[in-house]
């Protein structure tokens, strides 16, 4: 089984945690670095990674770039993993997204961000705290994927962003929550006849000894790999 990656600061953390669920599995780096979009079609499943913020210009929302730091956004990956998702979906490749990923889907489906929550919000609860996680609760949705996955309505999970889902959209629909209504998990308002697709705001892969928020996860996405290549 290949799953494809795409490339971030932290890329590391990724490969190694779907690496240490087992050893039949091959992972290739997808990046705009390495003009291999091609790549996608080899893949049986791909996880969207953290990292830059979004362009807002993608959610029309240019003005807010102002708010933003240019050195935390690169437009060439935007448009890249943006081709990425389309050729994932078209194949019916399995997705997996996380924290920026689950962003630049939302954008994808045509929906916008919160461009910065401690200036939108009023809160600053989401971002890293002197370079470290912070953790709080989050809501999940009864009946949904990640209820299911995880088989939890309520739970504990780290944090380190401080951009957020606002309009979700379309085709998807907001399954999990923390405080001020901060959107922490999308998948399909319709999934019957979709590929697996999930997207969460927080990192299982960083919490890998988690059984419910990472562990759970990385399994379901792994099998859901396996099925669609089968």
């Amino acid at each position: 089984m290949t799953i494809g990656i795409t490339d971030s600061k932290k890329y590391e953390d990724y490969r190694q945690w779907i690496a240490n669920a087992g050893t039949n599995i091959t992972i290739q780096c997808l990046s705009y670095k390495l003009d291999n979009l091609d790549l996608v079609a080899s893949c049986d499943g791909i996880i969207l990674t953290g990292g830059h913020d979004v362009h807002p210009a993608l959610y029309n929302k240019p003005n807010y770039l102002d708010v933003l730091d240019a050195d935390q956004i690169d437009e060439e990956r935007d448009a890249f993993e943006m081709s990425v998702i389309a050729a994932a979906i078209s194949m019916g490749k399995p997705i997996l997204g996380i924290c920026r990923g689950l962003q630049i889907a939302n954008v994808y489906f045509g929906g916008t961000l919160i461009v910065d929550i401690p200036t939108i919000i009023g809160s600053n609860k989401h971002g890293k705290i002197e370079g470290q996680d912070q953790r709080h609760d989050i809501s999940i949705i009864s009946g949904s994927l990640i209820s299911a996955i995880t088989n939890q309505h309520i739970g504990t999970v780290n944090s380190a962003h401080h951009q957020s889902a606002d309009t979700i959209g379309e085709e998807l629909r907001a399954t999990a929550f923390s405080d001020n209504n901060i959107v922490e998990a999308l998948e399909y308002k319709q999934p019957e006849g979709k590929t697996w697709l999930l997207l969460v705001q927080w990192h299982p892969e960083r919490i890998s000894n988690d059984e419910s928020f990472s562990l759970s996860i990385r399994k379901a996405f792994l099998t859901a790999c396996k099925d669609s290549s089968m």
